[in-house]
């Protein structure tokens, strides 16, 4: 059995937790948590395992390294917070540990990471031996593994698109979606994550990580926007109302230009309310979903739909990118110590979890 320590108890960490605690090879040994709240309390109860786990949540991050765990899912927050997320890790794998995260963007293509990121992780491997995977949905599998998986069913393939198609009414993370994507403010508000260069910056390393895999050269990267403002007053559950006239609806695309055409395209279509840009692309049951397309010969199209905690779309996209990380564990921890990506790590099926249910 693993060693696996979950860091963070968030949207992504509660997912972390029983993933780790469903995976026959892991046994998870400590929760590190920010909260003073929420020290001292069974990780089941922070993990929504229905079930106590005997497991009870720390901050004392020097003694939980001391002890050398040999993987830690690191499910703390790196959007507002890249350089402390950064020193975390490091810190973990100089203690030796395998870290699988989906909080570092500009590692998800490690290759081409900038070397004050790259740098670091490189030291911190040599120093300690331990490993890093970063991963997620979008970026992540929904931008990698999928689509390069689906293109190959393909005779001609024109166009590689990727999307994420969302109802943010749902998502319980209230400061991204007001305050990053805009939702709810005014329309001459600039949101950070739609500013110009930074969707390039978030998802630009999926774009090169598939042409990689795909054997082509990029002329560039290029980015389009459009906007929605709200028609109506909408209220949501999780973060109260947003007014109408308000940004309700986002809509951008992330291209990978090849021989001057956009060939490779990471698009976005995410909604606080269905009655918003009602013309723009739809998931099937209006509430969320990844898709592929293939453009070509023959035209495929691969939609996903996930939910989880109480047919939550939002958590089911955290669960499958856990799924990603956590199942990656006994593979990392075979492989030689190193930074990964996604083209290293195999997508492998769930062996010895079929059917089975945690003690």
């Amino acid at each position: 059995m693993i060693p696996t320590v979950v860091w963070g108890t968030g949207n992504v960490g509660r997912a972390a937790i029983r993933a780790v605690e469903a995976h026959p090879a892991l046994t998870l040994t400590a929760v590190l948590v920010h909260d003073p709240a929420k020290v001292g309390r069974d990780a089941g109860e922070l993990g929504g395992a229905e079930r106590t786990l005997g497991v009870a949540a720390t901050d004392d991050i020097a003694a939980v390294l001391a002890a050398r765990p040999r993987a830690v899912v690191y499910a703390a927050s790196g959007d507002i917070r890249p350089d402390d997320a950064l020193a975390d890790i490091g810190r973990a794998i100089r203690a030796g540990a395998v870290v699988v995260t989906p909080s570092l963007y500009p590692l998800y293509d490690q290759r081409n990471a900038p070397p004050e990121l790259r740098d670091p992780v490189l030291a911190a491997v040599a120093e300690g031996g331990g490993s890093l995977f970063v991963s997620g949905v979008d970026p992540g599998w929904g931008n990698d593994v999928l689509p390069l998986l689906v293109s190959g069913l393909g005779t001609e393939v024109d166009v590689i698109r990727c999307q994420e198609i969302f109802d943010y009414s749902t998502y319980e993370q209230e400061e991204s979606v007001r305050h990053l994507i805009g939702m709810g403010h005014p329309m001459d508000y600039e949101p950070l994550m739609l500013a110009e260069s930074v969707p390039t910056m978030v998802w630009g390393g999926q774009i090169r990580l598939m042409a990689r895999a795909l054997g082509v050269e990029l002329d560039g990267i290029r980015e389009t926007l459009d906007r929605r403002a709200l028609e109506k007053e909408v209220y949501t559950r999780t973060m109260g109302t947003f007014a109408a006239g308000t940004q309700g609806a986002v809509r951008f695309e992330v291209q990978g230009i090849v021989d001057g055409e956009p060939r490779i395209v990471i698009e976005h279509i995410t909604r606080i309310h269905a009655s918003c840009a009602p013309d723009w692309p739809s998931p099937p049951d209006g509430v969320g979903a990844h898709r592929v397309v293939i453009e070509g010969r023959p035209r495929i199209e691969v939609t996903v739909e996930a939910s989880d905690e109480d047919e939550n779309r939002s958590a089911g996209g955290n669960a499958t990118a856990v799924g990603r990380l956590v199942s990656a564990i006994d593979w990392l921890v075979d492989a030689e110590p190193g930074l990964y990506d996604a083209l290293d790590v195999p997508l492998r099926p769930a062996v010895g979890r079929l059917g089975r249910r945690p003690a």
